[in-house]
């Protein structure tokens, strides 16, 4: 394995030799102070000091030659509207030709440029690392946020593209306007959405998108999601992601996600009465959403492992699973039987897919989609969460067909049995299998293939920009001092986890803070939904409409909150910061709502009920957001994945709160709010102190 200050003189273009960051200078010179710091000769803060000037002279060296080198860019692109203007007037085909190929060499040239900002970001990435690896220090969180929050940063032009943005606008426009277009020429402008561009400029839009973390509202729904990036792909893995991708198969697959978070809630609002009528206690209610959770956890194993052989056959088992699991539920009021009802649900259960959702998207959607997918399949969940519900207050009606009872408690199960069986049909007639690694290598050429030395330096190189600049996880051994480590210990390190021990041994302690929160965010969320029928019906008498209203307007907070967190809040305050506060507000929502000392009302329980919902949602797509940068890259792939990991810690929540909701009904309806309240108080008290405990080292 080639390492990374050689891969660095080996790519660096000869012209620009001299403002390339000094990759073999610093490393020297983090040896240099060791030594000295051993000997005494130094002391630590006079290093620090030093090193930090060091780091400023090499990145004002580096951003002022990026800033001339975009100026002569503009220049040309000046120049070169001049003679556009005079084509316009005396169209010439020849010289359109020659216009067009001389904005492709501008757009080759800032491609160049851009190469040029990720080496030096990726050099800063890992010598920043490695001082903080020699000395122990956390100087790396300090020296960035410092320099990247000053109004006057150099550190910040690095990943501010305006002008990027701005020479790639001019060569996509004047491109566009000389391409023949039937005699029209429509500026960009005038057509937002542009079915096809010129490969230059989508080259460019793919290295500007490698280059930025932005913290947009479509980026932030994505993170929610947590679909692990992998390693930045190389052009042919990209090649190979269009050939994979397919768009029935895409909307299938989030009609997948809608159709399932649809099956879990649609039960919730009348639960209760169905337990009753079988002649089980209201508060078992709990055990029967709960039941679908608990088969949820092992499915989510097989249906990760069964992902990297196929697709298809798991989403065709996952919707005969939900087909049956539906019909024994629906069927369980005929036959009197609780164990029939508990029963569907688990199959139910077992037919959770989320887990082969989430690793459609990561696997066979092109990366310049990907974040739109991810974010729809957030939007999916979302929507489904709040449809469910809703459709549950709608199928008020009773009647009686030959021998089959039709009522509230179920016709969901009708309804959704008849929904996965379309669904069923839909998904063999429109899914493609898309071709796997191994299947596209026996196509193709092998004088074309690359070479598997190559892909790895290559993806070692890359994989700088798809993370923030600070993103440590301490896990890969990425010090380059270890040139004489084999190559097998290398490629092991970019393995994936092969058990939950070992992805258990991949996480760092703020990244198991962070499942601890979703553990409780997830908790929390569950009891407020799980209990809400039997809670509202015994203090407020509400219909089953009321509840199935009040779940409904819960669900759909969803999108407009994430909206707002997305788009404003989290470009206004640290990720930390954000999470923190939204723990304090899950904990206050916690509070109000317990009944103490005064009578129980509607407002109560209504705004209270909201606030923690709306913080957990907050909580959530931060808490997200944070992992998916900061896991191990070996967990975003294989079986044991990190969106595994963190669908097993929120299923698990959502088990042990249904449970303490029939566990708590021993205690009477009057005292089950104040028992299952109780668990979710201490589960939050005990996630704040975690967090304050490990807040420096959250990003």
């Amino acid at each position: 394995m080639v390492a990374f200050g050689k891969y660095l003189q080996r790519k660096q273009i000869e012209e620009w030799r001299g403002y390339y960051i000094n990759y073999k200078l610093m490393k020297k010179k983090v040896k240099q102070y060791a030594e000295q710091i051993q000997g005494g000769s130094q002391h630590p803060r006079h290093v620090l000091k030093d090193f930090s000037r060091m780091l400023d002279t090499q990145i004002e060296t580096t951003v002022l030659f990026m800033l001339e080198q975009q100026g002569l860019l503009s220049g040309r692109l000046a120049m070169l509207r001049e003679t556009h203007d005079a084509i316009l007037e005396q169209p010439d085909i020849s010289r359109i030709v020659e216009l067009r190929e001389s904005y492709r060499d501008v757009g080759r040239d800032l491609l160049q440029l851009l190469k040029f900002v990720e080496l030096n970001a990726i050099g800063l990435r890992k010598i920043l690392k490695k001082f903080d690896k020699r000395f122990g220090y956390r100087f790396a969180d300090y020296y960035v946020k410092t320099r990247a929050n000053h109004p006057y940063s150099q550190l910040q032009q690095v990943f501010k593209h305006v002008g990027v943005g701005a020479v790639v606008g001019a060569i996509s426009r004047n491109l566009h306007e000389l391409q023949e277009n039937e005699g029209s020429f429509y500026s960009i402008y005038d057509q937002p959405v542009l079915p096809l561009q010129d490969p230059v400029v989508e080259a460019i839009k793919t290295a500007v998108d490698k280059l930025t973390h932005s913290t947009n509202f479509l980026n932030f729904l994505a993170q929610h999601a947590l679909i692990m990036q992998d390693e930045l792909v190389t052009p042919s893995e990209e090649t190979f992601d269009e050939r994979t991708y397919h768009f029935n198969s895409l909307l299938l697959n989030l009609g997948n996600t809608f159709l399932y978070m649809v099956n879990t809630y649609i039960i919730v609002p009348t639960a209760d009465d169905y337990s009753m009528s079988l002649g089980a206690a209201a508060t078992v209610c709990g055990v029967v959403i709960g039941s679908m959770a608990i088969a949820q956890v092992f499915s989510s194993v097989y249906f990760s492992a069964w992902s990297n052989k196929s697709y298809f056959k798991p989403l065709v088992f996952s919707s005969i699973m939900l087909f049956i699991g539906n019909l024994m539920y629906a069927l369980a009021y005929d036959a009197n039987s609780i164990a029939l009802l508990l029963l569907g649900r688990v199959f139910c259960g077992l037919g959770s897919a989320r887990a082969v959702n989430r690793r459609y998207i990561s696997d066979c959607v092109p990366l310049r989609i990907r974040m739109q997918a991810s974010a729809g399949f957030v939007s999916a969940s979302a929507l489904g969460m709040a449809c469910g519900p809703a459709l549950a207050g709608l199928l008020q009606i009773k009647f009686k067909f030959y021998k089959f009872t039709f009522n509230q408690s179920t016709l969901p199960g009708w309804v959704m049995a008849v929904a996965w069986l379309f669904y069923l049909v839909w998904l063999c007639i429109s899914f493609r299998e898309p071709l796997r690694d191994t299947e596209e290598e026996e196509k193709t050429n092998p004088n074309e293939t690359t070479s598997m030395t190559d892909r790895v330096e290559s993806s070692r190189v890359e994989e700088g920009l798809q993370k923030p600049l600070l993103i440590t996880s301490g896990i890969k051994p990425e010090d380059e001092e270890d040139c004489n480590e084999s190559e097998e210990s290398q490629e092991d390190s970019h393995k994936p986890a092969n058990s939950f021990r070992s992805a258990y041994q991949l996480l760092t302690p703020s990244v198991k803070v962070q499942l601890l929160i979703y553990f409780m965010l997830k908790y929390a969320m569950e009891i407020l939904l799980s209990e809400s029928s039997v809670i509202t019906s015994y203090y407020f008498s509400w219909s089953t409409s009321s509840v199935a209203i009040f779940l409904a307007c819960l669900g759909l907070t969803v999108l407009p909150i994430n909206i707002l967190v997305g788009s404003y809040i989290s470009n206004m305050f640290e990720d930390r910061q954000i999470l923190l506060t939204s723990e304090i507000i899950v904990f206050i929502g916690i509070l109000f709502s317990f009944n103490l000392f005064v009578p129980y009302t509607v407002p109560q329980y209504v705004v209270s009920g909201l606030v923690m919902f709306v913080a957990a949602e907050v909580l959530e797509g931060v808490n997200l957001s944070l992992l998916s940068r900061v896991m191990s890259s070996r967990l975003s792939k294989g079986t044991y994945n990190g969106g595994l990991l963190s669908t097993e810690a929120g299923t698990l929540a959502r088990v042990v709160a249904d449970v303490t909701i029939t566990l708590g009904g021993y205690l009477g309806r009057g005292h089950l709010l104040n028992a299952t309240l109780l668990p979710s108080l201490v589960i939050c008290i005990g996630s704040i102190v975690a967090t304050c405990c490990t807040y420096n080292s959250l990003y």
